[in-house]
């Protein structure tokens, strides 16, 4: 569990880096002193601008400490392409807000109705044609059922049949996450 000084470093981090990416800052100087932050770790960065989506991107396998993972992240969430036609700008970045996932690692399910708990578990599917994940919080955003959480990850984020997740072929991972955001933390 990361203290909030983490979580405020942390986001100041992404921030920075959004900044410096946009062409409106310096890149974050800031050395993580935190042992926490200096842990590999993945995690995905998710962009809002008034409560629409504008960026998320993540990784679940760390190369590196959780504060450079965070800042590397950050730049690919301006990439994200969903949104290649209409990128987030630097006069867009001021009502932008960051939300932070800092993932578990994955565990392989052998039984994903009974293991996965919604909106304490994300879930990365593997199929054989395709993969996608959705973080914990989709299933309480969008108030689907167990079934639909799997099915819709498979159809719109693995490119799959949404039954997919069913085949034996097919993995399904679940990991926790950490979340946090700018507007809980403002200060």
């Amino acid at each position: 569990m990361l203290s909030n000084d983490d979580r405020k470093a942390l986001l100041r981090i992404a921030r920075q880096t959004l900044a410096a990416a946009l062409g409106s800052g310096p890149r974050p100087s800031e050395a993580a002193a935190s042992p926490a932050l200096q842990q590999p770790c993945g995690c995905f960065v998710t962009l809002h601008n008034a409560g629409h989506l504008r960026g998320c991107i993540g990784t679940f396998t760390a190369r590196g400490p959780l504060h450079q993972t965070v800042a590397q992240m950050a730049t690919a969430a301006l990439r994200d392409p969903r949104f290649t036609t209409c990128p987030v700008t630097a006069g867009e970045l001021p009502k932008i807000d960051i939300e932070i996932s800092v993932l578990s690692p994955l565990e392989r399910t052998k039984d994903p109705m009974a293991e996965v708990e919604l909106g304490k578990h994300g879930i990365w599917i593997d199929g054989p044609r395709g993969s996608g994940c959705f973080l914990p919080q989709v299933a309480t955003e969008t108030g689907w059922s167990k079934e639909e959480f799997f099915g819709h990850c498979c159809a719109h984020k693995a490119g799959l049949p949404p039954d997919a997740w069913r085949w034996p072929e097919t993995t399904v991972y679940r990991f926790e996450a950490e979340v946090f955001g700018e507007k809980e933390l403002k200060g």
